[in-house]
């Protein structure tokens, strides 16, 4: 019975320092910052990775030269700024994400479950027009609530980009609904 007792106490020790280190390491991944600049940093480079990701799919299914000419641009720039913000949190002692949220992931295999005009119209609905006049909210929400002034320049920098994204989406919506 001791010797059960006493193997259980390791057992619950060991468990208890395994916890205590994961959450030390936890600490070291936020860095610094307050957390509504790690959020803005997290959301803004999930989004790019979720722009990248849905306008690599459009290159591969797409049959029209407007919406590549989009996803090209899109897949350029906001490559550009998960660069760039991966190198703000990695100054800032922060761990960005590597990849989009799980619901950007779910809404990303539903558009490659379509084709033809049906994807087009998706990927310009919801990549193009949509998230960016989400990004753009965040952006300027962000430019308002951070604290880091690194992370705000950044933040400024980058509206006048992402409302040409915009202005591009809606354009090329329009033109689709005109076919």
């Amino acid at each position: 019975m001791n010797l059960t007792r006493s193997g259980l106490m390791l057992i619950l020790g060991a468990a208890f320092l395994s916890l205590s280190a994961h959450a030390a390491s936890g600490d070291a991944t936020r860095g610094n910052l307050a957390g509504a600049d790690r959020t803005f940093l997290e959301n803004a480079t999930q989004g790019s990775y979720a722009e990248v990701e849905g306008s690599q799919l459009a290159l591969e299914k797409t049959q029209s030269a407007d919406v590549k000419e989009f996803a090209a641009t899109m897949i350029k720039d906001h490559s550009a700024m998960i660069k760039e913000l991966a190198e703000l949190s990695k100054s800032k002692g922060y761990t960005p994400p590597d990849g989009p949220s799980v619901m950007q992931a779910t809404e990303l295999k539903a558009l490659s479950a379509l084709s033809g005009g049906a994807f087009d119209k998706m990927y310009v609905d919801r990549i193009g027009v949509a998230s960016h006049e989400a990004t753009i909210e965040q952006f300027e929400d962000a430019t308002k609530e951070v604290q880091d002034a690194d992370v705000k320049a950044l933040a400024e920098k980058s509206l006048p980009k992402l409302r040409h994204h915009l202005e591009m989406a809606q354009a090329l919506n329009e033109k689709q609904k005109s076919q």
